[in-house]
């Protein structure tokens, strides 16, 4: 069966399967036929995996993990709920054969070169609050803050600015204003270096005046950070953007970040709703006190996410924010916390494959 040296086609249809193969051939690229892998292993080491709807459809009932080169392909666009199986199984295009056939051999040459890059891919983390203040802003620094190398992305137009948070507000380097995108490819070396970079980690805020978030260049910019091998960190904002759900599509793990109150609790649940349509790989950071006695897993159960981390109330925080920007000490509870988010956010099967 395929490996990761191989390419998997999962395509029902036998006029689609011919236009695969006449596409790969052109390629030069070896394709192996399957109605499903047999195992979440072919899924995860295949160089890239070509589907149909029905391919996308068995895929989402195995429950196998979000991946990256994913294309869907089909003689039209997918609708409702083709679109969200699409989308579960982490379709990065969609194609329309064979109207597309030389889009479809680019992706599949990108992908025979990604098998010569010796570095594995980075994670991405999409961090969204379950309700205004719960702290996603701070909890997403924190995660990048906990990784080795990080790029911490502002997604939400209307924060002031992620900089404020990581303490990095007067370094030199471009913010989302500055940058002029149009999708692509991008270096990964180039675009950290034209970036500000605080204390390991490198930071693509917005501006103070407030500038859109074009979903394009957010994807593109997500992309070439976890080609470079970096922890990509989506700090996400409370509201349903084109921007926003790329970030969330593009996750391999979305985290909703909810304090421990009841209302609390009901903002998180619609929260965790929307964000699931968008990413089953989802799961919530509880944060205390705790005014009813609310446990983490009961918060956990009321909003209907596995829970990824619990963490008593910080003191000091509003201070430490307001002096330079966040620190997180080794023992302290966010810094738990965010440990704990990240080992489970880099044993994602696509990260560790």
């Amino acid at each position: 069966m395929a490996s990761s040296s191989g390419y998997l086609a999962l395509i029902a249809d036998p006029a689609l399967r011919e236009d695969v193969d006449r596409v790969c051939a052109a390629a030069g690229v070896p394709v192996v036929h399957a109605s499903e892998p047999s195992s979440r292993k072919v899924w995860t080491e295949a160089a890239a995996v070509v589907l149909d709807i029905t391919g996308a459809h068995r895929c989402v009932a195995r429950a196998l993990p979000r991946r990256t080169r994913v294309v869907l392909v089909g003689r039209v666009e997918p609708r409702g709920a083709d679109w969200q199986a699409a989308i579960e199984v982490g379709a990065q295009r969609v194609l329309t054969l064979p109207e597309q056939d030389d889009e479809l051999m680019a992706e599949l040459a990108e992908a025979a070169e990604g098998l010569h890059e010796s570095g594995r891919r980075g994670a991405v983390a999409a961090v969204i609050a379950g309700r205004g203040g719960a702290g996603a802003s701070v909890f997403a620094t924190a995660l990048a803050l906990t990784a080795p190398e990080a790029l911490l992305i502002d997604v939400d137009p209307w924060s002031g600015g992620i900089d404020l948070v990581v303490g990095g507000e007067a370094e030199s380097g471009l913010r989302w204003p500055d940058l002029r995108l149009q999708g692509g490819r991008l270096n990964y070396a180039a675009l950290r270096d034209a970036l500000p970079r605080v204390r390991g980690v490198t930071v693509l805020s917005g501006s103070r005046a407030g500038c859109d978030v074009d979903p394009v260049p957010l994807g593109a910019v997500i992309d070439a950070g976890s080609r470079g091998g970096a922890t990509v960190v989506c700090d996400v904002p409370r509201r349903s953007t084109a921007a926003a759900e790329t970030a969330l599509a593009s996750a391999d793990l979305a985290v909703v970040v909810t304090p421990a109150d009841v209302r609390s609790c009901a903002a998180a649940d619609t929260v965790a709703r929307w964000v699931s349509t968008l990413n089953p790989n989802s799961g919530v950071v509880v944060r205390g006190p705790a005014p009813g006695g609310l446990r983490s897993a009961e918060v956990a159960e009321i909003v209907g996410l596995p829970l990824l981390a619990g963490m008593r109330p910080q003191p000091g925080m509003a201070v430490t924010l307001e002096r330079g920007g966040l620190r997180i000490g080794r023992r302290s509870p966010l810094g738990r916390a965010a440990r704990k988010v990240l080992t489970i956010l880099q044993q994602h099967p696509a990260v560790a494959a």
